[in-house]
């Protein structure tokens, strides 16, 4: 059945992904039109989110970002899939890496990088840093249930010759790396919610108490690694700039916490600044109530 839904949707995909920008977005708008008022696909989980992170604001403030984040999510998805025939040029041209001062002096230490990205913009085309910065970039992801559907978000992500390394397997691999003393850049999307199992540390996030994801910080201390946040941002549709931001350049003597927290606070700080661009669909915030919370490390 897998098999079958993978046969019969991906033909349409690559024949999206051919169309001129143009009517590329206006097939996008139509998409954010059927996705928003027919379908309402999670539209309640957005808005206990938006209610719950920006309880200051009026109930028109939160439908204006509600519906410019949908309108937003929906470009976003259909440039993944624009991704599957896209040029290495065009690429280049609508995610542009600025003041790549920063890491080029991460580079200039000779070590691997950690680079904490969040879901927010197009951190999909993230990949596309690779072009400009002259230096091996690891894309970490984690696997789709459907395999066809794993197989085809893996073929988009590792067209231009990305390296991917499964979530599962970080440890293993860049600990590899260092062994055959392979300088990478490793990027890894660390505001997900973990499981409460896997919930060592806890912080507030956009003012909200909840467990955090540490293992960037965490293989970044035991590999004596740098640590940068990339901040990608969305100039206008269709056009994206990242930049690298330092965090530490020498994460193994950086206090406990410390490169966690202050990714934490950069993302934040894009999200309030425009809340559009951020993956309200998640249930980000859903252990916040956990008494979880009590047996572990609280900030």
């Amino acid at each position: 059945m897998q098999l079958l839904a993978y046969r019969l949707v991906y033909p349409v995909l690559w024949v999206i992904s051919k169309l001129p920008w143009k009517l590329f977005y206006v097939f996008s708008s139509g998409i954010y039109v059927i996705t928003y008022y027919v379908i309402g696909y999670r539209k309640k989980i957005v808005t206990e989110n938006l209610l719950l992170v920006f309880p200051e604001k009026s109930q028109k403030e939160i439908k204006k970002i509600r519906r410019n984040f949908y309108k937003h999510m929906c470009d976003m998805f259909m440039e993944m899939i624009k991704s599957l025939s896209i040029s290495k040029k065009e690429m280049t041209k609508r995610f542009k890496v600025v003041a790549p001062e920063a890491f080029e002096n991460l580079k200039s230490k000779n070590k691997s990088i950690i680079v904490l990205m969040g879901h927010y913009a197009n951190y999909e085309w993230a990949i596309a840093a690779q072009f400009e910065m002259d230096f091996p970039i690891v894309a970490v992801y984690k696997r789709i249930k459907n395999k066809y559907f794993d197989q085809l978000a893996h073929r988009i992500r590792g067209r231009f010759d990305n390296r991917l390394i499964e979530s599962h397997n970080v440890v293993k691999e860049i600990t590899r790396d260092k062994v055959n003393k392979n300088l990478c850049a490793y990027g890894m999307l660390s505001d997900q919610s973990p499981k409460l199992k896997n919930a060592h540390y806890w912080a507030d996030f956009m003012g909200i108490k909840v467990p955090v994801i540490t293992g960037g910080e965490v293989i970044s201390k035991r590999l004596d690694m740098a640590v940068a946040y990339l901040k990608v941002e969305k100039v206008k549709r269709g056009h994206y700039q990242a930049k690298f931001v330092t965090i530490t350049e020498d994460a193994k003597n950086s206090d406990d916490h410390y490169i966690t927290k202050t990714y934490i606070k950069m993302l934040e700080e894009q999200i309030r600044n425009k809340p559009e661009f951020y993956l309200w669909t998640h249930k980000r915030w859903k252990h916040r109530n956990s008494k979880a919370h009590k047996a572990v490390i609280i900030d």
